[in-house]
């Protein structure tokens, strides 16, 4: 189509040459629904799992050993389960444990509880049912003080730790097994509530110090574009913290003047954003293989088993699965929190890019060990925290961003496009009241009565 051509002389020849990972945006109207006005879309309609694009497709199809129609059913099978869950969660509350799929094609949406009560409602969402001894607060919670205790330890010994909701404890990865007892130890972590794991290598971040392509920081390091992002006028896009820090300069993978870093963090968090000048405009595209647009309709996040694809300047696309949320990395540089950890491999230079499962982006490459050769692991920034921390919203196909500030046409509500909302939120809209399912960014078209696979209503 012609003016996607516009966009890639506009992004410049550097990112529209290479496959780089100029990955694209997500927020745009819900113009792509097509259900008619009396039908609530579902929730693969609402998340746009037909606008998978095919590099996507043939990624999953590599990766995860599944044929066209298995990644199809795939995507749409985590869409629905993404929202089946978020209903369980807020009917369950405090006794919710987590929940997770699994299966070639995510078929199996596994719900857990710690009341042995609910697990007929569970079932009667189609859901399996697993009954457990503590909730998901209460393993949040001792991760939360192991985070905080990890402040005053050096953990280069234990360096990941998260919520393994699908054992039903906090696990510790460790290098050295007394490192993981000494940070539980400091935390008050029972042992009923724990594990340790044994690993082998350091996480890493993926900087590159020797050129190539997809943006280059002070004319040095090479990243990797996450995804394009505006802030009212103002264009640009979301990166990693440790690719550059505040009021570093950047050149497209052409050597174009590009823009300036604008905010980054790193260590504690991995985020950073862009802003560039009027000679690159952002689309709501990420680059994909041969230079495909491929298309972002949004930020909902996936949920633990869920497919995840990544677009890096130097592997390309990479697909693999969520395996943990809530998430802590210690690396050389320090201990970044929360981050979702995944089965996908990367490289140098890859750091920044964008991950997506279906339309839907989900974050940005922050590090992980192994490569792309022998298999590896990876931490990503989730987008939306980004995305809320520096006021962003996510460029989207479809309709006008508006900059996510406009918000005068609501039928009064404290819902506003734009707004990055979490599970368990609530919002009023057109006289009601409404609980978010499912993390997301919200824009014009997902209104909460628009789509029941984000929100009930209360």
């Amino acid at each position: 189509m012609h003016h996607r051509h516009r966009h890639h002389r506009a992004m410049g020849a550097a990112v529209a040459a290479t496959a780089a990972l100029l990955v694209a945006g997500l927020s745009g109207s819900a113009s792509a629904g097509t259900a008619p006005v009396d039908a609530a879309p579902t929730a693969a309609e609402t998340l746009r799992t037909d606008a998978a694009p095919p590099a996507l497709l043939e990624a999953m199809q590599r990766d995860l050993g599944l044929d066209r129609r298995q990644a199809e059913r795939r995507l749409a099978n985590e869409a629905d389960a993404g929202a089946t869950a978020g209903r369980l969660r807020a009917a369950l509350g405090g006794d919710f444990a987590g929940a997770w799929v699994r299966g070639a094609e995510s078929g199996t949406l596994t719900v857990a509880t710690t009341d042995a009560a609910d697990v007929t409602a569970i079932e009667a969402r189609g859901a399996e049912a697993k009954v457990v001894r503590h909730s998901l607060t209460d393993l949040d919670a001792a991760k939360a003080r192991m985070d905080k205790a990890a402040a005053g330890l050096n953990t280069a010994d234990a360096p990941v730790w998260y919520v393994d909701t699908r054992t039903n404890t906090v696990v510790v990865e460790a290098i050295r097994p007394a490192a993981a007892h000494k940070l539980l130890a400091a935390a008050g972590v029972d042992g009923s509530l724990s594990r340790v794991e044994k690993r082998t290598e350091r996480p890493r971040t993926f900087y590159d110090l020797r050129g190539g392509e997809a943006y280059y920081i002070n004319n040095s390091s090479r990243c990797s574009i996450g995804f394009p992002v505006t802030k009212g006028t103002q264009q640009g896009f979301a990166t990693a913290g440790h690719c550059g820090r505040t009021g570093s300069s950047t050149t497209g993978s052409n050597r174009v003047a590009q823009g300036t870093f604008q905010g980054s963090i790193f260590p504690g968090r991995d985020m950073a954003w862009v802003a560039t000048n009027s000679s690159w405009t952002a689309t709501p595209y990420v680059l994909g293989a041969g230079g495909q647009n491929v298309q972002v309709t949004g930020s909902t996040v996936s949920p633990v088993g869920a497919s995840v694809c990544r677009s890096g300047s130097t592997t390309g696309w990479h697909c693999g699965t969520v395996t943990q949320h809530n998430t802590s990395v210690t690396y050389q540089e320090g201990t970044i929190s929360p981050v979702t950890k995944t089965t996908v491999c990367a490289e140098p230079g890859d750091s920044g890019g964008s991950y997506i499962s279906g339309s839907q982006a989900q974050g940005v490459t922050s590090g992980g060990s192994g490569d792309c050769r022998s298999g590896g692991e990876t931490f990503f920034q989730p987008i939306n925290a980004l995305l809320q921390n520096y006021g962003l919203t996510l460029k989207t196909t479809g309709g006008d961003d508006g900059g996510g500030d406009d918000g005068g046409e609501e039928p009064g509500g404290t819902w506003a496009a734009g707004t990055v909302y979490q599970a368990g939120d609530t919002v009023t809209y057109g006289g009601a009241t409404y609980r978010c399912l499912q993390g997301h960014q919200a824009y014009a078209g997902w209104e909460p009565p628009n789509v029941p696979a984000l929100w009930q209503r209360v």
